[in-house]
Order: C-alpha cells, then sequence, then structure tokens
C-alpha cells in the first residue's frame, strides 16, 4: 500500500534538489518516518521540519537528513559509524543503504533516546543497526575501521579520534561551529575538508562536545 504522505515528502524532497539518488529514495520508502517519532507529532511526521523527541533533542528534518545522506555516498556492505542516533531514523535509513552484509553502529549519550531508538529499530525488525550509549566526541574503537563516520550533532572542532578511526578512503561528515549554526563538512582521513553548506544542529556532547 502507498504511503501516499510519504511519497509527498519524496517528490518536495526531489523538487528541492536534495534528493537525487535511487538508493536515498528506496531508503526513505522502506523506513518511512512516522516510525521514528513519539506519538505526540506523528501527525507531523511528513513535514519537513525538525521534531521534539524529547531530552532536549530534536528528530532532523528530511531535507537535512537526505543531503547528509546524499553527502555521506553509502555503498551497500559498508561499515557505518554514526555519532548522535536520536530516534533512529537516519540509522535505519543507513541500515538500509548498507544492506545485510553491512552493518551500523550508533553511539546516543542521552539513556532514554538510547532506549527509544532501540524500540523503534526493533519495530522496523532491522537487525543490522547496533545501538550503543557512549560518548559519540571520542567514537567507538571496538569495531573501527569505518567506511563512513556520521556525526548528526553540531561540534566545535573535528575530533582527531573519528579521523583515527576511518579507513584510509572513508569519509567523515561532521557539521562544525557554534551552539547556533554549524558548516557541514566532509572531512577525509587526511583532513581535506570539503564545505556543504549551513545548518544547524543540536550542540555534540561528550568530551570533544560542547562543554
Amino acid at each position: 500500500m502507498v504511503n501516499v504522505e510519504n511519497e509527498s515528502l519524496i517528490t518536495h524532497l526531489k523538487s528541492i534538489g536534495y534528493l537525487k539518488s535511487r538508493n536515498v529514495e528506496k531508503a526513505l520508502r522502506n523506513v518511512p518516518r512516522e516510525n521514528f517519532v513519539p506519538n505526540s507529532v506523528r501527525y507531523m511526521a511528513y513535514r519537513d521540519v525538525p521534531l521534539y523527541i524529547g531530552k532536549d533533542q530534536t528528530i532532523s528534518q528530511p531535507a537535512t537528513v537526505v543531503a547528509m545522506t546524499e553527502a555521506l555516498d553509502v555503498k551497500e556492505g559498508q561499515t557505518i559509524l554514526e555519532i548522535g542516533t536520536g530516534s533512529g531514523w537516519q540509522t535505519a535509513i543507513l541500515a538500509d543503504m548498507v544492506g545485510e552484509n553491512g552493518i551500523v553502529y550508533s553511539l546516543e549519550i542521552i539513556p532514554e533516546l538510547v532506549k527509544f531508538s532501540k524500540e523503534n529499530l526493533e519495530k522496523m525488525k532491522i537487525k543490522n543497526a547496533k545501538v550503543f550509549k557512549g560518548d559519540g566526541s571520542v567514537g567507538l574503537e571496538k569495531h573501527k575501521p569505518y567506511d563512513r563516520i556520521i556525526v548528526t550533532a553540531g561540534s566545535p572542532e573535528i575530533p582527531k579520534e573519528l579521523l583515527k578511526q576511518l579507513k584510509p578512503d572513508g569519509i567523515l561528515l561532521i557539521p562544525v561551529g557554534n551552539l547556533y549554526l554549524q558548516k557541514l563538512y566532509s572531512v577525509t582521513k587526511k583532513g581535506e575538508k570539503k564545505d556543504l553548506g549551513n545548518f544547524m544542529f543540536v550542540p555534540l556532547k561528550g568530551k570533544h562536545g560542547f562543554k
């Protein structure tokens, strides 16, 4: 059965030039946003706006999620580290894209969101995504190296630990700036940066986050 609201959102994201690739579009269909938001805001799930998910955190607006996913250039079979699980929607999109031979590890520092995201992923029967409670700003040494690392919170710097955990040809996607505005950067292991424009994210917490 066609999800009319989701299809409308997908059409919108194409029209503004954010949604470009078929694999991202497929993932958006496979993991509807309504399954990753609190019941109180479910009626707004397909609007292109961020939504409050509790504990001063939000699920990013679809345009931002799509822009980041497109920039990450995900391939089937990859190992991905996500910093900031939130409600698990971005996690689920990445898990869909890497397929059963790939895996997504995600770190979330807020216990309530660890629980919420795990429940959402379980309801969707997503097996290739693992959520851990921890300080994402220092990465996850246990499962390195990663093909891709995506940070879904604004950081005051590019943590060196994250670059060290990348594969030689890997990509780190991270918003860097102040508490109110950040630039999204695509960064290589050598530290080469590509500016992808201005965005606004909740602040990154932890050792290398905002104090």
